[in-house]
């Protein structure tokens, strides 16, 4: 199962599933500030919810993106 350099396949499902998860991770932070900062600015009710529609889809594909990136930490786990 390892090759020359000592790292498995499943090495590579590991740190590539850790690193979506990172980049998941990133996402959710951003959308934690944009709100967040949206909130400090004070704005009114019909621009809160315009940005936090724009926000969603982004919250929800990072949230994707992180979850995906676990499972293939778990798969990676399991399978070595």
């Amino acid at each position: 199962m390892e090759n020359d350099a000592g790292m498995s396949i499943f090495d590579g499902l590991i740190w590539g599933g850790a690193a979506l998860s990172l980049l998941g991770l990133a996402g959710l932070v951003w959308c934690i500030i944009k709100v967040w900062s949206a909130r400090r600015a004070g704005l009114d009710d019909e621009a809160m919810r315009a940005l936090m529609a724009r926000v969603l889809p982004m919250n929800l594909g990072a949230l994707f993106v992180s979850v995906i990136g676990l499972m293939l930490v778990i798969v990676g786990i399991f399978l070595k």
